[in-house]
C-alpha cells in the first residue's frame, strides 16, 4: 500500500449514516419502448437501464430529499434534533429563491433555526458537499450535518432527443457526517473544471440568462447534451485526472477497496472497467437499475456500499464523477 494510512486524513469526518429515497413510479425500458414506439428491447439495448424511477408532475422534490432524509435517520437511530447544519446538494434547486434546504427543512420537519444551504456543481455536488462539510466539522463550527441531494431528472427530459431521453431517473439520498474520532476521513479531494465543454450539457433558463426579460423559449427549461462529444471529451481527461487525484492520496488504484462512480451511463461505466482498469469487484454499479440521478446518483451508490458492507473502516473508498462544465471530482477517504 502507497502509505500508512491509517493516520493520514487530511480532514477528519465520519459518515455515520445513509438513507436513499425513491418516487413510486418504477419505469422499464420495456414501457418506454412502448411509449416511443420503438421495438421491444431497443431502450434497454440503448442504455442499458432495465428501469428507473420518475416521479409525477406534481411531486416534490423537497419531499423526496425529506423521505431520504429521514430514511438516514432512521438507519443510524439518529435524533432529528441533533442535526445542526443541513446541506442541500443537488443539481437542480426546488426554485431560484429561496434555497433549497429551507425546502428539504420545511418538508423533513426539522426544527426552525436550523442553519442550511445549497452547493450545486451539477452532478458532482455530493462530492463538494462533503468537503464543505469536513471543513466545517475540522472548525468546530457544526457537530452533525446532514447532506441530502434530490433530483428530479424527469422533469427536464426532452422526449424527443433520444439520447438523453433514456438514461434518467429520479431520487434521493442523505448522507449524515460528523467528525469522528479522527482516524476516518478525507485523504485527498479533487476539483478541475474545464470551461471547454461548458455547453455540452446543460439547462439554459432558471437564472438570469434566459428569463421572461432576457429572452427565452419552453425548450430552455430542458436538458440539453451533446452526448457523443461530452464522453470524448471527459474521457480524454479521465486517465490523467484519475492519475493525478491517486496521486494526490499517496495511493495506487490497487490500495481502493471501493470505488463510487457517478452512475452516468452505461458507456462510462464500461470506461472505469475497461480503460482506466477498475476492478469490477470494487465498482459500486447501480446504474442499471436507476439510471442516472443527477447529483443523487453519487450518494445512492454510496448506500449502496454501505448497506452491501464495502464501506469499511479502514478500507480506502473513492468517491468519483463527471459533471456538467466540463467539471471532474474526486475524493479519497477513509471509512
Amino acid at each position: 500500500m502507497g502509505k500508512n494510512i491509517i493516520d493520514a486524513p487530511v480532514a477528519a469526518i465520519k459518515i455515520i449514516a445513509t438513507g436513499i429515497a425513491l418516487p413510486e413510479d418504477c419505469v422499464t425500458s420495456a414501457a418506454l419502448d412502448i411509449r416511443l414506439g420503438k421495438p421491444e428491447g431497443y431502450v434497454e439495448k440503448r442504455s442499458g437501464i432495465a428501469w428507473r424511477y420518475h416521479a409525477t408532475d406534481e411531486a416534490s422534490q423537497a419531499e423526496l430529499a425529506a423521505k431520504a432524509l429521514h430514511c438516514a435517520l432512521e438507519r443510524g437511530a439518529i435524533a432529528a434534533s441533533s442535526i445542526d447544519l443541513l446541506i442541500c446538494a443537488s443539481a437542480i434547486a426546488v426554485q431560484a429563491l429561496p434555497c433549497s434546504a429551507i425546502h428539504i427543512l420545511k418538508a423533513a420537519g426539522l426544527p426552525s433555526g436550523v442553519a442550511g444551504f445549497d452547493i450545486n456543481s451539477s452532478c458532482v455536488s455530493f462530492i463538494s458537499a462533503l468537503e464543505v462539510a469536513a471543513g466545517l466539522l475540522n472548525t468546530g463550527a457544526y457537530k452533525r450535518i446532514a447532506i441530502v441531494s434530490a433530483d428530479l431528472a424527469s422533469r427536464g427530459i426532452d422526449w424527443r432527443h433520444e439520447e438523453a431521453s433514456f438514461i434518467f431517473g429520479d431520487g434521493a439520498a442523505c448522507a449524515i457526517v460528523e467528525r469522528g474520532d479522527g482516524r476516518s476521513g478525507i485523504l485527498a479531494s479533487l476539483v478541475e473544471m474545464y470551461p471547454a465543454g461548458s455547453e455540452l450539457c446543460e439547462v439554459r433558463a432558471g437564472g438570469t440568462r434566459r428569463n421572461p426579460r432576457a429572452g427565452m423559449d419552453e425548450s430552455d427549461f430542458l436538458f440539453h447534451m451533446q452526448g457523443k462529444p461530452l464522453f470524448r471529451y471527459a474521457a480524454s481527461l479521465m486517465e490523467g485526472y484519475l492519475s493525478r487525484l491517486l496521486q494526490k492520496s499517496g495511493l495506487t488504484l490497487q490500495d481502493i477497496a471501493t470505488v463510487v462512480p457517478h452512475q452516468a451511463s452505461h458507456l462510462s461505466l464500461e470506461h472505469m472497467r475497461k480503460r482506466l482498469h477498475v476492478p469490477g469487484s470494487s465498482l459500486i454499479d447501480i446504474y442499471r437499475y436507476y439510471g442516472n440521478q443527477v447529483a443523487a446518483s453519487i450518494p445512492t451508490a454510496l448506500h449502496e456500499a454501505v448497506i452491501t458492507q464495502r464501506f469499511n473502516a479502514g478500507k480506502p473508498v473513492m468517491l468519483i464523477g463527471t459533471a456538467a462544465g466540463l467539471t471532474l471530482a474526486g475524493m479519497v477517504l477513509l471509512p
